[in-house]
């Protein structure tokens, strides 16, 4: 008997240890181990208390509850157990060395859970005493303490000094740079999660964030759907989700919200849309005149990733301007990147609109080169192929690749005399800063352009106050009601698309743009009309949508991503082609 529960201990150490490193980021490794050492005490006390137990009927069972009081006793500092020590030092011979080093172990580590409990305890009413004190103050709540969240708290206390700031689950476990970090901001850490810290008393005249910006989308995903239950009822409260997964916005589509704003961030859309609205210009600037009086425009797209795939998704219908031909070229190592893609937007790639000229039809040329290493000669031959590039970018994952791969391509360009405008995600923002403006040791600058650092994503005047998002509401309130434009992601996404474009559009001096719809000449209205649909057919596509096969308004469905206006602007009625003068006017 002593053997197996010596065995049977160990086994329960080595289970809880490895539940606790497998699932740290859904259960909390104190609580974890300390469930271990509970139940490893139990066992490694059953045989003992087995012999002190009379026998008879229920014997086990009664030496299982007596083992686990004396497991519970081990948590008080200076416990002892005389008795228990007596019959084990008699009873289990000479096995009784290795046995004692176990139980010595047991009772050294369990006050150690017991002291942590206390702090956890003392450092939660702390906590929540100083944010009670703060209860006419807007708050911003963080559901965990990392590197985003930090240095969005950041940009918020320079912005807001007397605002509450607070983080979640800030457990022993967690940075201690980052929580020094935090505390120096005059940040309110606890140990609870944020769904437990208190608000039954915030003044509900005051603004309420949550910010769901933890590691793992699908931890952030479940704490939004515990915070919009938890005050669905409170006026002022906002909710941002950070999440790119589908699963997250099917889910917020179909929940009861209540009075809760609910904001999903998806950071890679939102790094792509940030780019076009404010160097978007750059696109069509950088374009060459053609023999065929048109500006090209031939951009590279380096990585297939998530964010490559979204930067070939948004320049297809940005690129839809009057005067421009675009032409895109993809670069990505796996053979299957073109199959990926047209999974994604099949009807996107289809021969009758990839490459064709149809009037009142998107027009562009989308080439994937997939199978193609950028450290491969295939890959040099190809880029110098392009002795007309005019725009690149590139999204390989990693910021040493994209910087190693950056200034490969500005070399490469160079020996075949071409000078396109290059932009490399990078996302450390200390190596953005040291690489803005690098030069060769000739002092000849690389001319490249690093974006996506989080520091500029992680900031309020991205993620809460956008004049981009401001700018899509005005859109969005031309033809619907603003409590859609929160609710429904499809409504918020296809405004956003619709103000990048509209700055873009302002830009390139499309006739008529920057006038209201009542201004337009008529010749103006089908400028805009025209140009409006292309862009919307564009934009369509990428999304996943295809022609429902009918002009009958009754065949659009959403659920397929069919829609029946995914025609040529001729063939649109004219209450239909109206709707495009409305929405492409300022």
């Amino acid at each position: 008997m002593w053997e197996t529960g010596f065995v049977l201990s160990l086994c329960a150490v080595a289970l809880f240890v490895l539940v606790a490193a497998l699932f740290r980021n859904k259960l909390k490794p104190f609580y974890v181990l300390f469930a271990g050492v509970l139940v490893t005490a139990t066992i490694a006390f059953y045989p003992a208390c087995y012999l002190l137990v009379s026998e008879g009927a229920g014997r086990g069972a009664t030496a299982v509850l007596y083992a686990f009081v004396n497991a519970m006793r081990i948590f008080a500092i200076g416990s002892e157990d005389e008795l228990l020590v007596g019959i084990t030092c008699e009873e289990a011979g000479d096995f009784w060395v290795v046995y004692r080093v176990l139980l010595v172990a047991l009772m050294v580590i369990a006050p150690f859970f017991t002291f942590g409990f206390a702090v956890s305890l003392f450092k939660n009413f702390s906590a929540q005493l100083r944010l009670s004190l703060l209860w006419n103050r807007d708050a911003y709540v963080f559901s965990q303490l990392n590197e985003r969240s930090l240095l969005l708290a950041t940009d918020i206390r320079k912005n807001h000094p007397k605002a509450a700031i607070a983080f979640g689950s800030v457990s022993a476990e967690s940075s201690q740079e980052l929580a020094e970090r935090a505390e120096k901001l005059g940040a309110i850490l606890f140990s609870k999660g944020v769904v437990e810290i208190g608000f039954k008393l915030y003044s509900p005249k005051r603004q309420l964030r949550f910010f769901a910006i933890a590691e793992d989308p699908a931890e952030n995903l479940e704490r939004t759907v515990e915070l919009v239950e938890t005050y669905k009822t409170r006026d002022n409260t906002h909710v941002y989700l950070f999440s790119g997964e589908t699963e997250s916005e099917m889910l917020l589509s179909a929940m009861d919200k209540g009075k809760v704003k609910v904001r999903r961030i998806n950071e890679v859309r939102s790094l792509v849309n940030r780019l076009l609205y404010e160097q978007g210009n750059v696109l069509f600037d950088s374009a060459k005149a053609g023999v065929d009086g048109n500006k090209h425009i031939c951009a590279v797209v380096v990585g297939m990733g998530r964010y490559g795939t979204e930067v070939v998704k948004a320049l297809t219908w940005f690129g839809q301007m009057d005067g421009y031909v675009l032409d895109i070229h993809v670069f990505d190592k796996d053979p299957q990147a073109e199959a990926r893609f047209m999974a994604l937007a099949p009807e996107l790639m289809r021969k009758e609109f990839n490459g064709t000229n149809i009037p009142g039809e998107a027009q562009y040329s989308i080439t994937v080169n997939g199978g193609v290493d950028v450290k491969s000669a295939e890959f040099v031959r190809r880029i110098q192929a392009l002795e007309d590039a005019t725009y690149v970018v590139v999204a390989l994952g990693a910021d040493s690749a994209n910087i190693d791969t950056a200034v490969d391509l500005r070399t490469y360009f160079a020996q075949v005399d071409c000078t396109p405008v290059i932009n490399a995600i990078v996302h450390n923002s200390h190596q953005k800063t040291v690489l803005t403006g690098i030069k060769n040791y000739r002092g000849q600058s690389y001319d490249i352009t690093f974006i996506g650092d989080l520091e500029t994503a992680c900031s309020e005047a991205v993620l809460l106050n956008s004049e981009l998002e401001e700018d899509a509401l005005r859109r969005h309130l031309k033809w619907g009601k603003e409590e859609e434009f929160w609710t429904y992601e499809y409504n918020y996404r296809s405004s956003v698309a619709s103000a990048i474009h509209m700055k873009a559009r302002i830009h390139c001096g499309i006739p008529g743009a920057n006038k209201k719809e009542g201004e337009l000449t008529v010749e103006e209205r089908d400028i805009i009309e025209v140009l409006e649909h292309r862009r919307w057919n564009a934009y369509m596509r990428t999304e996943g949508y295809v022609y429902s096969g009918s002009r009958d308004k009754a065949s659009r469905n959403d659920l397929a991503k069919r829609h029946h206006d995914l025609v040529p602007f001729a063939a649109l009625s004219e209450e239909d082609k109206r709707k495009d003068s409305k929405v492409g006017t300022n």
